[in-house]
């Protein structure tokens, strides 16, 4: 016995259909092309992310900024040099939005006055000082976890490919970015961290940064990021804020050739010594 089966509603592969078919051609839906990345172009971000306070380096980061929900590597050839130049934009408006910084085990006793200067209250600021490479890991590992803090900065120079896969993964639930200070050796070996930056210092007191790591295309050349230490921009005279400027007039002086065609000599004249 056979019955006749009538639906009343359309099925839902054909209201799928329906709705695909009023997209133009080669359109995605919204949501899918949000999703979407293409290799050769620069991703855009779908967490949320902190501006560097660098116009020149948001641009060249997915989302125009640094990651939230992710780990960022910031590798130097010396520890405690310049990363604090490099993340201070970013951590003064964590800091104005009330929230905490922390930092795990750094190289260098922080400089609390100069940090101060630099827009760092000590009163927003966490040092949580641990010396062997394990407890440092472990630190690091349970802060992100707990999701506690606005930022956080933490220094592993011996950290392994599956340690930092690990708080990649922990990362994913942590609201506030997270910085580990790797040293400039780093970069050759792989790395589960969705962004890496190399970071150097330039002429004229600039930072040089280039980005290692992105999601998007190869970063091509360097940034340069001109960046006073904090204390100097009051008192320095701005001839000595361009200190290259006076190196290289001074080795033009000394090129000058002189009456015979030979390079002028700039040895001191020889001091007369009164007789007695």
């Amino acid at each position: 016995m056979f019955a006749d089966l009538d639906w009343q509603d359309p099925a839902p592969s054909q209201t799928l259909s329906t709705a695909k078919a009023t997209l133009p051609p080669g359109e995605l839906p919204p949501e899918v092309a949000a999703a979407l990345w293409r290799g050769n172009e620069l991703g855009s971000s779908v967490t949320q992310v902190v501006s560097t306070g660098w116009a020149e380096l948001d641009k060249e980061l997915p989302g125009g900024g640094w990651p939230c929900h992710a780990i960022t590597e910031v590798l130097q050839p010396q520890p405690s040099i310049a990363e604090w130049r490099l993340l201070m934009p970013a951590l003064k408006a964590i800091v104005a939005a009330n929230k905490m910084v922390v930092i795990v085990g750094p190289a260098k006793h922080p400089h609390l006055p100069g940090l101060r200067r630099m827009g760092l209250d000590e009163r927003n600021l966490v040092w949580i000082q641990a010396d062997t490479p394990a407890q440092r890991l472990w630190v690091t590992e349970q802060l992100v976890k707990s999701n506690a803090c606005g930022a956080l900065i933490a220094w592993l120079p011996q950290a392994r490919q599956e340690q930092i896969r690990r708080l990649q993964i922990c990362s994913q639930i942590c609201d506030g970015p997270v910085f580990l200070c790797r040293p400039a050796a780093a970069q050759h070996e792989a790395s589960a961290a969705p962004l890496r930056v190399e970071l150097r210092l330039d002429l004229d007191w600039a930072l040089r940064l280039h980005v290692l790591k992105r999601r998007g295309p190869v970063h091509e050349g360097a940034l340069r990021l001109p960046s006073i230490p904090g204390g100097l921009e009051s008192i320095i005279t701005p001839r000595l804020a361009q200190p290259s400027v006076l190196i290289s007039s001074r080795q033009e002086r000394q090129a000058i050739p002189d009456v015979v065609g030979g390079t002028a000599s700039r040895q001191p004249l020889p001091r007369r010594i009164a007789a007695h």
